[in-house]
């Protein structure tokens, strides 16, 4: 009878082993990469591929002093670059974003079903579709080269996608505060700086949060846009190190490829906290 009562216990106990176990694999395979990103970054160039074991014998940073000074201009003007164009992506989907979400969900206007609708459709169109017509547009206005294909499209609201997960958001704040605030004398200007955008702190930090990692790290758009060198960012840079006739230098660019990470892995730390609380209001999930 003991051995009965133990057995379903043996069983749930094994389970849980073999899952740990299985978890504990599945990191291993999705952190190695990773691992022998970093560890290779403290290799010679010849131990970079020769070895499986990620971990170097020593931590030479000569890939990294080298690979800084490698190009001209150095990577300091390739991280400035991508901070100037990051952060003025965010000011513009942060502003923009917000003014169009609360015209979609507080404002009445003639239309406003089919321009919403407009604005869904566009969510689902692929960004490669408009690729040819937006350079086309920006080669005859002159902004090839500038940043200004890059942020100015940030200033007009065009990422639907913030704005739809705004829009969700300022609907769930009650009416009733619109009402009291009218009721105070207050028009729709101050309704959205002194009621809606305080409240709005979740879903506008998750707004921020990824455009800056998802405008740090694009890397096809930067490449169509800036060809001059100076005006390179990081994720651009980077191709540099590798030659086509075969004399790369991947250590230095693993060594570059570790400090590109940085500023991601640097607002993910201090933002992680507002990252989950943001995904947990407004209903962004993957």
């Amino acid at each position: 009878m003991t051995t009965l009562q133990h057995a379903p216990a043996a069983r749930r106990r094994t389970r849980r082993w073999l899952t740990h176990l299985a978890l504990i694999a599945g990191t291993l395979v999705m952190v190695y990469p990773l691992l022998w990103m970093v560890g290779g970054s403290f290799k010679n160039e010849s131990d970079i591929f020769s070895q499986l074991n990620p971990f170097p014998s020593s931590l030479d940073p000569r890939n990294y002093i080298a690979g800084w000074t490698a190009t001209d201009p150095t990577f300091t003007r390739f991280y400035v670059n991508s901070m100037v164009i990051a952060v003025l992506a965010v000011a513009g989907n942060v502003i923009a974003c917000t003014l169009t979400a609360y015209a979609f969900a507080r404002l009445e206007f003639r239309g406003k079903k089919v321009f919403f609708a407009i604005m869904l459709g566009s969510i689902m169109l692929p960004a490669h579709a408009l690729l040819i017509p937006q350079y086309v547009l920006f080669f005859h206005l002159g902004w090839v080269n500038t940043y200004l294909p890059l942020v100015v499209p940030k200033f007009l609201a065009t990422d639907a996608f913030f704005i739809f997960l705004m829009v969700q958001f300022i609907r769930t704040i009650p009416r009733t505060l619109d009402e009291a605030a009218m009721i105070d004398g207050c028009g729709k200007v101050r309704i959205f700086s002194r009621i809606i955008l305080p409240l709005t702190g979740p879903v506008l930090i998750t707004t921020m949060i990824f455009t800056f990692i998802w405008t740090y790290n694009d890397f096809f758009s930067q490449l169509i846009y800036l060809s001059y060198p100076s005006s390179e960012t990081v994720p651009v840079a980077l191709r540099r190190f590798v030659d086509a006739t075969g004399d790369s230098s991947y250590g230095q660019l693993l060594a570059m490829s570790v400090l590109s990470l940085v500023p991601t892995f640097i607002v993910f730390l201090l933002a992680q906290r507002r990252i989950v609380e943001g995904i947990a209001t407004t209903g962004l999930k993957g």
